[in-house]
């Protein structure tokens, strides 16, 4: 008798079930280590080494376990061959759609980024199936790089901007789109161009702070705040190494906590919210600036202390969005208490300048008294981690989960 590959969670108390479970379990643990032997994956999920064994068997089969050919001795009996994730075979692919931007990743079982594809574009204000039909075309490039390398993706997913749920994106003030259904959209368009594969979606800085969560966050946090600078201002939160999602899937939305009530009008009905003082359009408003300039010009002159023409403005420019930055801030870091603060997208390059100027107003308004200029709290993000990758990585996330679901059976002991 053999259980058939559903793709359901596997009950735990029937055999095939449990061998189901193990074997995610083995995958994840070669997968977390980068390299181990079958006597160390053993001892660390409390198995014995004939099981293992056939599990590792069961795995190398189905295309997602491979020998290093490197051995390892110290420890009682044999020396032992290093098992890694497959380099070929199951993939993850992330789409992330951004305001002035589409970008497709592809990342191999082992976590490396094997393909990256951006294509420029001004989609705010655009047809919802314009753009979406945008990301499939550039998606359909990834797919076929994949094929000729040997990788097989077992799903792509969507990063995007604004409140996303089941597929949905209910409300993205800087695209201009409300209750598009773009996972569904975007399903259609691949199917179109002759590809088909499951879509997931989820919100940009939820899937860069996963990103960054998998990649290594500052000081190996588990717990911390995500902030991504883009057109607008993202959000997310990681508690004990688990995003913090909410009762609707919408939290983290940081960008629109009012930090002025007086302030000026905001894209999403309200006023005087953070976006509308450290998103890229005001702060390049700000410091007098063409919204063709860019971030990158706009750090120059930040970072300018010739006294060139524009350099003052620009400096005030990013010292106020960090003032701002550091009050939304402070009601998070009183609320949820994180290890660290992670700066993310452009804050990157104007973190020299915009994180005093924060640091300055969590040191006076955080109540623990943790948060003081020089703490470290306040850190930047690591370049291995962004919403594409994030993106392809929750694909990953569940291959790994139920390896049966993508490839395999297994058999009743």
């Amino acid at each position: 008798m053999r259980a058939e590959s559903t793709g359901r969670r596997p009950g735990r108390t029937d055999a095939p079930g449990v061998r189901r479970l193990n074997l995610s379990r083995v995958a994840r643990a070669v997968h977390d280590e980068a390299e181990i032997t079958r006597a160390a994956v053993a001892e660390r999920l409390g198995l014995t080494r004939a099981a293992v064994s056939s599990l590792v068997d069961q795995l190398m089969a189905a295309g997602f376990v491979a020998e290093s050919g490197k051995t390892f001795s110290g420890q009682a009996g044999r020396p032992g061959t290093a098992l890694t994730m497959a380099r070929t075979g199951h993939a993850g692919l992330g789409v992330s759609v951004d305001v002035d931007a589409l970008t497709v990743c592809l990342v191999d079982l082992a976590g490396t980024e094997r393909l990256r594809l951006t294509e420029a574009g001004r989609h705010a204000g655009a047809d919802p199936r314009a753009v979406l039909r945008d990301a499939a075309l550039l998606t359909g490039r990834a797919l076929r790089t994949a094929a000729r390398e040997g990788l097989a993706p077992a799903g792509v997913d969507l990063a995007l901007p604004g409140l996303v749920a089941e597929g949905v994106v209910r409300q993205a003030p800087n695209l201009g789109w409300n209750a598009v259904p773009a996972a569904e959209l975007f399903a259609q368009a691949l199917r179109e161009d002759g590809a088909q594969l499951p879509v997931g979606s989820d919100n940009e800085a939820n899937s860069a702070a996963l990103a960054q969560l998998w990649a290594g966050a500052p000081g190996g946090a588990r717990t911390f705040v995500y902030l991504s600078g883009d057109i607008g201002v993202g959000g997310a939160v990681v508690l004990d190494g688990e995003l913090l999602r909410g009762a609707h899937g919408f939290a983290g939305e940081i960008g629109h906590l009012v930090v002025d009530p007086n302030g000026p009008d905001c894209r999403c009905g309200s006023r005087g919210c953070l976006e509308r003082y450290a998103g890229q359009d005001a702060l390049l408003q700000a410091a007098g600036m063409d919204p063709g300039d860019g971030i990158a010009v706009l750090a120059r002159r930040a970072a300018d202390d010739s006294g060139a023409p524009g350099a003052r403005h620009a400096r005030d420019a990013v010292e106020r969005a960090g003032t701002m930055l550091g009050i939304a801030l402070s009601g998070a870091v009183n609320l949820l208490d994180p290890e660290t603060v992670v700066l993310g997208g452009f804050y990157r390059e104007l973190a020299d300048r915009l994180a005093p100027a924060a640091e300055r107003e969590l040191q006076r308004r955080v109540v623990s008294g943790l948060w003081g200029a020089g703490s470290g709290r306040l850190s930047t993000a690591s370049p291995a981690g962004d919403a594409a990758r994030g993106a392809a990585g929750q694909v990953l996330r569940r291959v790994l989960a139920d390896p049966l679901a993508y490839g395999g059976t297994a058999s009743v002991p």
